[in-house]
């Protein structure tokens, strides 16, 4: 750990202690590495982080960026880029920027590079530079900027992964390796990023441009959404955490999605005239409607990932079955039903929205694991 005086700014460079502990490995679409130092100013100063990257996409999602984040004194948001706006696709090194500020508020700068979805993702030569008392920038040095060290295992000296919840933490459909296409110095630092399911919707749209049947698309396009928030809450959840019982009225994480799955294998029968699922097991598929006592004893044990593959195999018939179909059925309201097909799927998305809050509400209140937690009423399990 080095400290510097640089005029009005005083600077605590932190090495990366984060590496020695170990590593929590969780599964998402999106990694990222850093630094931090401290920093404080008694005026207003601005700061600039260049670095080289370059992407190669294996799909239209992939991109990859530089962050950089200052942290407040009294948590109030501070300074954030992660270039989104501008993300880096292009296989061509590039000299990129981002541009900010800190201030006497300011107490933590965070900086390094991210990226997203499927390909590969190539950085170098990141430099930090700090405004002086005459408008000037003197670069702020730190270690491994080059990344010239070792990598091994991962592991990029000085640098600290990918966070969640300020942890540091592995990301398992990622791997960090030095490559020998470098700007500078004999190595860059190459993530690549492989296995990661990416939506057919673009991000922040709805259904897709000229589209057969647009009211059809744009209702799968917002079940897909609600999906992917919901996998993103529970699919890290370790298994003390999904067999947690907040209260002994609650229902478990994993009857939840069962929930979930099981309301849209009822919509399938309402609306397509009969569902597979139901069919096969209808007595797991009535509990997980109901939910309640019987579900707190069947919905238990098994790993999240269990009941994410029963949603998924749910969805993807949902899917196949409504565009197999046009916007004219969706507006019909079936023989014997009392509303049409399309107010019945709006009905599943907005059920399934309903409890992304329940769920939410549970997992904010999860308690440490290992914790033993006390009810008012003993549940029989």
């Amino acid at each position: 750990m080095k400290r510097y005086t640089l005029l009005y700014i005083s600077v605590l460079l932190f090495t990366n202690i984060l590496f020695a502990q170990s590593k929590k490995a969780i599964s998402r679409d999106w990694t990222s590495f850093g630094q931090s130092i401290e920093i404080t100013s008694n005026t207003e100063k601005k700061f600039k982080l260049v670095g080289h990257l370059k992407t190669e996409p294996k799909d239209k999602s992939a991109w990859s960026g530089l962050w950089a984040r200052v942290d407040t004194k009294n948590d109030e948001p501070g300074f954030f880029d992660n270039m989104r706006n501008r993300p880096v696709k292009t296989n061509t090194w590039k000299e990129y920027t981002i541009e900010g500020v800190i201030n006497k508020n300011s107490k933590t700068l965070n900086f390094g590079g991210l990226c997203l979805n499927n390909g590969k993702f190539y950085f170098d030569n990141i430099k930090l530079f700090i405004e002086d008392k005459n408008g000037k920038f003197q670069e702020m040095p730190f270690l491994n900027s080059d990344f010239e060290d070792t990598i091994k295992d991962n592991t990029v000296k000085n640098w600290f992964e990918s966070t969640r919840n300020k942890t540091t933490v592995r990301v398992k459909e990622f791997t960090l390796e030095g490559s020998n296409d470098a700007v500078s110095g004999k190595q860059s630092l190459l993530i690549t990023g492989s296995g990661i399911k990416v939506s057919e919707y673009e991000l922040g749209k709805i259904g897709k441009e000229n589209a057969e049947n647009p009211q059809i698309d744009n209702m799968i396009a917002m079940l897909e959404d609600l999906k992917g928030r919901l996998e993103s809450i529970v699919k890290n959840l370790p298994q003390e955490h999904v067999d947690h019982l907040h209260d002994d009225k609650a229902n478990r994480f994993g009857a939840l999605v069962m929930h979930l799955a099981a309301a849209e294998v009822y919509y399938q029968k309402y609306t397509f005239g009969s569902s597979t699922f139901d069919e096969e097991n209808p007595e797991m598929w009535k509990v997980g409607l109901d939910l309640g006592d019987k579900a707190r004893e069947m919905f238990k044990d098994k790993p999240m990932s269990y009941y994410l593959d029963l949603f998924d195999k749910v969805r993807a018939k949902t899917i196949e079955e409504l565009r197999k179909r046009d916007d004219k059925w969706f507006k019909q309201v079936n023989a014997g039903n009392s509303i049409s097909n399309q107010y019945s799927w709006f009905h599943v998305m907005e059920h399934q929205s309903s409890h992304l809050g329940q769920i939410l509400f549970l997992r904010k209140r999860l308690p440490p694991l290992n914790e033993e937690v006390k009810l008012k009423k003993e549940i029989k399990n």
